[in-house]
């Protein structure tokens, strides 16, 4: 069979008579352009965003026991801290009239502070004891006239057992003897009342008196004469709740805050060198009290109370302090830093740590001793007080930014 090269010739398509009947509209491929360069931007910032976005990480303070010559177990920070301490407000509201301190004064117990306008209270005494005045004059009298109907009464009983006077003359004065009985009970009673109202005006005019609840030295003066104290707060800005803070400076003590991982080296009775931030030259004997019962579940910690072996008047409330706890038996224990073995990342042989410097990471090579209770010594590698990554993640890089979820 023979082709029709006529017919053939026929089917073909003529591009060059209508050139742009075939060809693909500018305008539609210049926005698939557009999309397609917007899509590879997006996963370049993406990816520059992995890359180099914080990753957030948990951290854990190196701790690093002094361990020398002086048997230091275990290092802590913490605050000076008065255990009684009172900021000092009156019973009753009222105006202040005077106040006898300055921030800084040494008190006694029961010393004098402020005093309130007593104009009120005065007016309020003198109408009680004005009134216990009239209560006792009334029972005065009272007493005077029972003593006539008493007199009364044995006139008419001698009469009456002489037949001179009726009976009912007698059962009349009887009646009036125990009726003037019953009136004095009375009068008696209001006179008790009326002593016990010029006793409590009295109180309430020492009340008017702020006194100084123990010995101490002022360390805040919070009011001053002209303005309006009260036991309450009356919500208005305008009315002082107190007029001094007082703290008992003999109840001076240390309050630290020990890692819970670390507070099987500290116990009652531990000797302790303490430094005072300002005085870092000066190191200050002192002992554990106690042990608070109770750890802090956000910082894992647990709270411990040290005493001063002896006070002095450069240590003061709320300065920073620095502890050394000590073992008396020998030599620290813990001579090296340690840190969590969570802290660690094992690859084959190698043994090495993140540590978290300026908000990034530096992955450093360590030598470890014998896991103990969950903590591993560190050889060599790290000196403690540095901050290492835990359960670190596994798209962490050296020189990463990190992002600190916890410590």
């Amino acid at each position: 069979m023979s082709l029709d090269k006529g017919a053939l010739e026929s089917l073909r398509l003529d591009r060059g008579s209508d050139p742009q009947r075939y060809r693909e509209p500018s305008g539609r491929r210049a926005r698939w352009l557009i999309v397609g360069g917007a899509g590879v931007l997006l996963i370049a910032v993406f990816a520059w965003r992995m890359v180099n976005s914080a990753v957030p990480v948990q951290t854990a303070v190196v701790e690093a026991p002094a361990g020398g010559a002086d048997g230091t177990v275990l290092n802590a920070s913490g605050y000076v801290v008065a255990r009684r301490l009172a900021t000092v407000s009156s019973k009753v509201t009222g105006r202040i009239s005077e106040v006898l301190f300055e921030e800084g004064s040494r008190v006694q117990e029961g010393q004098v502070l402020a005093r309130l306008d007593p104009a009120t209270a005065r007016a309020e005494y003198d109408v009680a004891s004005r009134s216990l005045e009239a209560s006792r004059r009334n029972l005065r009298e009272i007493e005077v006239r029972l003593a006539d109907a008493r007199r009364t009464y044995d006139r008419n009983r001698s009469l009456v057992e002489r037949k001179l006077v009726a009976q009912s003359v007698l059962d009349s004065s009887q009646a009036d003897v125990a009726a003037l009985e019953a009136r004095l009970a009375a009068a008696q009673a209001e006179v008790g009342v009326a002593q016990s109202q010029v006793a409590l005006s009295a109180q309430g005019l020492e009340d008017l008196s702020i006194r100084a609840p123990f010995t101490g030295v002022v360390i805040s003066k919070d009011a001053q004469p002209g303005e309006t104290v009260s036991p309450m707060s009356a919500g208005g800005g305008f009315t002082r709740t107190g007029i001094a803070t007082i703290v008992d400076m003999d109840s001076r003590e240390i309050e630290v805050d020990v890692n819970e991982a670390y507070i099987n080296r500290v116990h009652d009775g531990q000797k302790v060198g303490a430094v005072l931030d300002a005085y870092p030259d000066w190191t200050i004997p002192g002992h554990v009290i106690s042990i608070v019962p109770t750890a802090d579940r956000q910082k894992a910690t647990v709270r411990v109370r040290i005493a001063f072996d002896e006070l002095d008047d450069r240590i003061l409330p709320d300065m920073g302090i620095k502890v050394r706890f000590r073992d008396e038996k020998g030599p620290a224990t813990a001579a090296h830093p340690t840190i969590p073995d969570s802290a660690v990342v094992r690859d084959g042989r190698t043994t090495s740590v993140w540590v978290v410097r300026d908000g990034k990471v530096e992955k450093r090579g360590v030598e470890l001793g014998a896991a103990q209770g969950g903590n591993v010594p560190v050889l060599k590698g790290l000196e403690g007080g540095e901050s290492v990554v835990v359960n670190a993640p596994r798209r962490l890089r050296d020189g990463a930014a990190v992002e600190l979820k916890g410590s």
